[in-house]
C-alpha cells in the first residue's frame, strides 16, 4: 500500500512540472508583451523594472511622459540651475535624457569640460600610469645606474695620464656656471618631487603611512609647479650660451669613431666633444618637450598639445606607412590632459636617465671634470688630453700659456 501511494505521488509531480513551466512562460510572455505603466513615476524606471533586470528578464525601454503617452516628452531636460546641497536640478525627465544621450547639459561657467559627465578614457590613463609607466620607467632608472656601475667597474675612472702642470685654464665664466647649476638644481628637485608623486602610493604609504604621504604629495605638487619656472628660464639661458659651441662638425664624427679615445688612439675635441654635444641636444630637446607638456598641465584646457599634433602627423601619411589607422585629431579636454601627463612622465624618465649619465661623467667617472663647473677652471694637462683643439684656440687668443698645446701630448 505504501509503495502504491509513493508511485502515485511521483507520477503526479511529473505531470504537474510541465504545466507549471508552461504557466510561468505564459506569465513572462504576457509581462513582456504588455506595456509598462510608468505614469505614477513620471515615466521613470519603476521598482518592477529593476526587479526584472535582476531576474534577467527583458525590460521595455519605451519612454513615457508624465501623462503616460509614449515619446511625447516635450522639451529635453537641462542642467542649468544653481547647485544645491544635493547637486543640480534633479528630475526624472533630465536623467532619462541623460540615459538616452539627449540631455542639453549646460553649466554656469561654460567651461570646455562642463558638458562631459563621464570620461571613461580615464581608466586606460590610470592603468598605464600605475602600470607600464611605473614599471618601465623604474627599470630604466635602475638599469642606467647598474650600467654606469658596471662601466666604472670594468673601465675604471678616467684619469689624467700625463703629469699635472699646476696651470689652470679658465673654462666657464660665472654666468655660465650659474645657468648650468640653475638648470641642474631645478631639474633634480623636479625629478625628486615627480617621483614622489608617481611612486608615493606604492612605496611611501606602506613605510610612512597615508597621512605622511598626503603631506609629502601636497608639498611636492606645490614645489614641482613653482620650480618648473626656474627650469624653463635656465633651459633658455643654457641654449643661448652654448648652442654655437654645440653645432656638430666632422671632428665629432672622428671622436665618435674612436669612442672618445677608448679605442683607436687620442680623439681631438674643441670646447665640447661629441659626447657632450649629444648631452646638450638631449637636454634641449627633452627639456623643451617636457616644458611644453608641463605648461599644458599648469594651464589645463588652455594649451592643448596632441589634437593638432596628431592632425599634422596624419597629413604626412606616416600612420598609413606603418600600417596604423589615423590618429585622433579631435580630443576632449580631459583626454588632452591625460595624454599630457603621460607624455610628461615618459619624457621625464628618459631625461633622468640621460642626466644620470651626465652626472657620472662629471663627477666620479672622470678625474678633473667637476672642476670645470665647480670652480670654473681646469688643469692644463686635463685640457690637453680631452680638449686639445680648444687649448689651441685659447693659445691663439693669448688666453693660454704659449706652447701649452704642445706639452705632454696624448698618444695618437
Amino acid at each position: 500500500m505504501t509503495r502504491l501511494l509513493l508511485l502515485v505521488t511521483l507520477l503526479a509531480g511529473l505531470l504537474a512540472g510541465p504545466v507549471a513551466i508552461a504557466q510561468t512562460t505564459q506569465t513572462t510572455d504576457d509581462a513582456v508583451a504588455a506595456p509598462v505603466d510608468r505614469s505614477s513615476t513620471g515615466g521613470a524606471q519603476t521598482l518592477e523594472d529593476i526587479l526584472r533586470r535582476q531576474r534577467g528578464e527583458p525590460v521595455e525601454d519605451r519612454r513615457i511622459d508624465m501623462g503616460g503617452n509614449e515619446d511625447n516628452r516635450g522639451p529635453v531636460g537641462s542642467i542649468d540651475g544653481p547647485l544645491g546641497t544635493r547637486g543640480g536640478t534633479s528630475d526624472a525627465e533630465m536623467w532619462r535624457d541623460l540615459r538616452y544621450n539627449e540631455a542639453d547639459v549646460r553649466a554656469s561657467n561654460h567651461g570646455p569640460a562642463a558638458r562631459v559627465l563621464v570620461q571613461d578614457g580615464g581608466m586606460s590613463w590610470l592603468d598605464f600610469r600605475r602600470g607600464p609607466l611605473l614599471v618601465w620607467g623604474g627599470w630604466l632608472l635602475v638599469g642606467t645606474v647598474v650600467a654606469l656601475a658596471l662601466f666604472l667597474l670594468l673601465r675604471g675612472r678616467i684619469r689624467i695620464d700625463g703629469p699635472t702642470t699646476g696651470i689652470r685654464l679658465p673654462r666657464f665664466a660665472f654666468y655660465e656656471r650659474f645657468a648650468h647649476w640653475m638648470l641642474a638644481g631645478s631639474f633634480l628637485v623636479l625629478g625628486i618631487t615627480g617621483l614622489i608623486t608617481l611612486f608615493g602610493r606604492q612605496f611611501l604609504i606602506p613605510v610612512f603611512g597615508r597621512e605622511a604621504f598626503a603631506g609629502a604629495a601636497a608639498a611636492s605638487k606645490w614645489v614641482h609647479n613653482n620650480i618648473s619656472w626656474a627650469f624653463m628660464v635656465a633651459l633658455v639661458l643654457v641654449f643661448v650660451l652654448w648652442v654655437v659651441h654645440n653645432i656638430p662638425t666632422w671632428t665629432d664624427v672622428k671622436w665618435l669613431a674612436k669612442g672618445g679615445g677608448i679605442f683607436g688612439g687620442h680623439a681631438h675635441a674643441r670646447k665640447f666633444n661629441a659626447g657632450q654635444k649629444m648631452i646638450f641636444w638631449a637636454v634641449i630637446i627633452l627639456g623643451v618637450s617636457i616644458s611644453a607638456s608641463g605648461l599644458s598641465l599648469l594651464f589645463p584646457f588652455e594649451l592643448p598639445m596632441f589634437a593638432k599634433t596628431f592632425g599634422l602627423i596624419n597629413e604626412t601619411g606616416l600612420p598609413g606607412l606603418v600600417g596604423a589607422g589615423p590618429l585622433p585629431a579631435e580630443l576632449a579636454p580631459q583626454e588632452e590632459m591625460q595624454l599630457s601627463q603621460l607624455w610628461h612622465g615618459i619624457v621625464g624618465f628618459v631625461f633622468m636617465a640621460v642626466i644620470l649619465a651626465h652626472i657620472y661623467l662629471g663627477t666620479v667617472g672622470m678625474e678633473g671634470a667637476f672642476d670645470a663647473m665647480g670652480r670654473g677652471d681646469v688643469e692644463l694637462q686635463w685640457a690637453r688630453e680631452h680638449h686639445d683643439l680648444w687649448v689651441e684656440e685659447l693659445e691663439a687668443k693669448n688666453k693660454a700659456p704659449s706652447g701649452s698645446s704642445a706639452g705632454t701630448a696624448p698618444a695618437e
